[in-house]
């Protein structure tokens, strides 16, 4: 998703989508990290056709190119979101230090 979107508001994200796809990229399981524009990436899943596609168990109710994947043999994998480490929580976390509350 481009970082012009909005997505997720003006001041995010806090890691760019270059620097998380550097740290995905350096995963020995990982071959290949793709950076994409479009809010729809099914042309994109069309054309490359990964053997994995990865997404976040938040994303259940709808998954670009998931049929496409399956049906050339691929599969779909929706890892687990790690408690208390989404971007928000961090960023309450932060904010609270700042203003002395509980520490981080």
């Amino acid at each position: 998703m481009s970082e012009e979107c909005g997505y997720k508001g003006e001041k995010r994200p806090i890691i760019s989508e270059n620097e998380r796809a550097f740290m995905l990229a350096g995963l020995e399981v990982v071959d290949y990290v793709v950076v994409f524009d479009e809010d729809e990436p099914y042309s994109l899943v069309c054309e490359l056709l990964p053997d994995i596609l990865v997404k976040g168990s938040d994303w259940t109710h709808y998954i670009s190119g998931r049929d496409v994947v399956e049906k050339h043999g691929g599969r779909v994998v929706l890892l687990p979101l790690v408690e208390g480490l989404s971007t928000t929580n961090i960023v309450q976390k932060v904010l609270q230090a700042q203003k002395g509350g509980p520490g981080i």
